[in-house]
């Protein structure tokens, strides 16, 4: 749910690997309902060699929840703007939902070197602008389409069924590099970011009116809160080597800085840590501590003007709930600052095990 007065959202993250079998799909659907009625607005779906099809995990989303809007991951290696276009279309007719899109260029240079895919890195950015370009006119619905790009190409090309403006995709993409913020500014897309520590050169709050990767865990102690974090992502030289093998592979611009992070970049005394991240047991920064120290950090993020959080997958059945905590106290004392008033998130109560 979006903030009537701010205008924040929270976003889930689906877990990405189908190694569960049969159970993965409860796992999935489960994450929808659970987050759905904690105040969610939607969810972010990974997409790579080695994830479900995410289109698939999209419909079960859909299927399983009432508002929810799913955030696929696509990447132009994978699938025509076309193919995309007609998902999109096909999904707002058959249940009236909306998808948004979080536009990616990269991955591993292993995946995309299977692909016969061996564009560089900023020119993969140009490539992906004219990807989302083309599948924003097919959903425009203004007539036959003819697009003469470097790297797509059509001729009097129509959509069926049409999408209407109401379900038009929403366009999120990456922040952290030159070309991924100059191809956002292109096509109007919300850029999304990892916050930095507090004690960066720009207070961390270099957001605006995006949105960060992030992990909450709060608790009414520092010491309970750091209990649930260790027991959740201990300490792994298994879990480093995987993380050094990963940036080796890699040549993305937000993988690189946050490698280089230490582990408590903003002091033991921070709630900002990058443990998760070293162990290779998650992919942006934690906040964890106190209520008393973690809700001002998102505060800051908040006054910062960041609008859209995607938060980092669930790990525990009280995940969803504590996170919508977090973030109720931080509108509440955002809003006491600025004079705002507002309901902050609330629960829609889609019991968690129906379908």
């Amino acid at each position: 749910m979006t903030d009537p007065v701010t205008g924040v959202r929270l976003f889930t993250t689906i877990p990405a690997f189908g190694r569960l079998g049969s159970e993965y799909l409860r796992t999935v659907r489960l994450a929808g309902q659970s987050s759905e009625a904690a105040g969610f607005e939607g969810a972010l779906i990974y997409s790579d060699n080695n994830t479900v099809d995410p289109w698939a995990v999209a419909q079960e989303l859909i299927s399983a929840t009432e508002r929810f809007k799913p955030l696929v991951a696509v990447q132009p290696a994978y699938m025509h703007p076309y193919t995309a276009a007609k998902q999109i279309a096909s999904f707002g007719l058959l249940y009236g939902r909306r998808v948004c899109l979080n536009l990616v260029a990269g991955g591993s240079r292993k995946d995309l070197a299977a692909l016969d895919d061996f564009t560089e890195h900023d020119e993969r950015y140009l490539r992906l602008t004219e990807y989302a370009q083309l599948i924003r006119q097919l959903t425009a619905g203004t007539g036959p389409v003819t697009f003469d790009g470097d790297y797509y190409k059509v001729h009097n090309l129509t959509l069926f069924p049409t999408v209407p403006e109401h379900l038009q995709p929403e366009l999120f993409i990456s922040g952290s590099s030159d070309a991924g913020v100059l191809a956002g500014d292109r096509l109007g897309a919300t850029p999304i970011r990892y916050p930095r520590p507090p004690n960066a050169g720009d207070a961390g709050l270099d957001i605006g009116a995006g949105g960060v990767r992030l992990g909450v865990i709060a608790r009414d102690t520092d010491e309970e809160a750091w209990q649930v974090a260790h027991e959740r992502f201990p300490m792994s030289r298994a879990g480093q080597r995987l993380q050094r093998m990963a940036l080796a592979a890699s040549d993305s611009r937000w993988l690189i800085r946050l490698s280089e992070s230490d582990e408590f970049p903003g002091g033991t005394d921070s709630p900002y840590w990058m443990g998760p991240f070293k162990n290779y047991s998650s992919f942006c920064p934690y906040l964890v501590g106190s209520y008393e120290k973690v809700v001002p950090e998102v505060v800051r993020y908040l006054d910062s003007g960041c609008g859209t959080y995607i938060m980092d997958m669930a790990r525990g059945e009280t995940d969803y709930v504590d996170t919508a905590e977090v973030f109720d106290r931080a509108l509440a004392q955002h809003r006491r600052a600025t004079g705002n008033k507002g309901a902050g998130f609330v629960s829609w109560n889609v019991p968690a095990g129906s379908s």
